[in-house]
């Protein structure tokens, strides 16, 4: 297969999946993890995926509007989103993460609900604005406009002063030893926080992201009070986290 042929195999599985392994793209090619690593850089600087630890994801495309975001995955989404509404009580104060998981929750939460949320993600607060009774506080700081999400020290500093009754935690790797990673240091941190914050952590994720590490240790598996993800708990994909005795939906 000639390089062009290669490349354009490999940005067709990404219309299958959010995330491409290394290793396993390697082996179902018959090639080298280095030229896979070396496609990845080129295609990473054409600005068509991000380049991460292990693998690659799509490159988000810019969108006119917040509404518009393109879901990947988004019936494993949902699955995880309704999985992850049994979490839910009237009056609870909650702190929501990043991500098109937690966007695909908060599109599922009724009209109706009752609750205090702090986000730091721009396009969560905007689709729980249409929530008349949801009092809704965007913890504001320097825009990461990849994400958008905020960063930085006011982030901090806001999420240290929250007593939050739980936290639905969007999660970019997960892995039993390593426990959750992120690709940004500066994501790491307010993660951290927000765990700080929360009586309960709920990290809501689809398969892919499973058994996969990135460079910044959010925290481990004992920091969160369940993990809920579009697999049946009787998966051998999900068997070693079962074994590691967090609770698993």
């Amino acid at each position: 297969m000639l390089k062009k042929e290669r490349q354009q195999f490999i940005m067709n599985k990404f219309q299958q999946a959010e995330r491409i392994n290394t290793i396993d793209l390697a082996l179902e090619l018959n090639i080298s993890e280095d030229t896979i690593r070396r496609d990845f850089i080129e295609l990473n600087d054409k600005g068509l995926i991000n380049k991460v630890y292990g693998g690659a994801f799509l490159a988000k495309n810019n969108h006119k509007n917040v509404f518009d975001i393109t879901i990947v995955n988004e019936d494993k989404k949902i699955s995880v989103a309704k999985k992850a509404l049994s979490f839910l009580s009237e009056g609870q104060v909650i702190i929501m993460s990043g991500g098109t998981t937690n966007l695909t929750f908060c599109k599922l939460i009724p009209i109706n609900f009752t609750a205090t949320i702090y986000t730091y993600s721009l396009p969560i607060a905007m689709q729980l604005s249409q929530h008349p009774n949801i009092e809704l506080i965007f913890i504001g700081g320097k825009l990461q406009k990849q994400a958008m999400v905020t960063i930085g020290i006011d982030v901090v500093q806001v999420l240290s002063k929250i007593k939050a009754d739980i936290c639905f935690m969007g999660v970019s790797s997960i892995d039993v030893n390593q426990g959750l990673t992120e690709m940004g240091y500066e994501v790491s941190v307010i993660k951290k926080e927000m765990i700080k914050a929360s009586d309960k952590v709920i990290a809501l994720l689809t398969s892919e992201k499973m058994n996969s590490k990135m460079p910044h240790k959010v925290c481990d598996l004992d920091k969160l009070y369940a993990l809920v993800t579009d697999l049946n708990v009787a998966s051998p994909k999900i068997q070693n986290f079962v074994d590691s005795g967090i609770k698993v939906l």
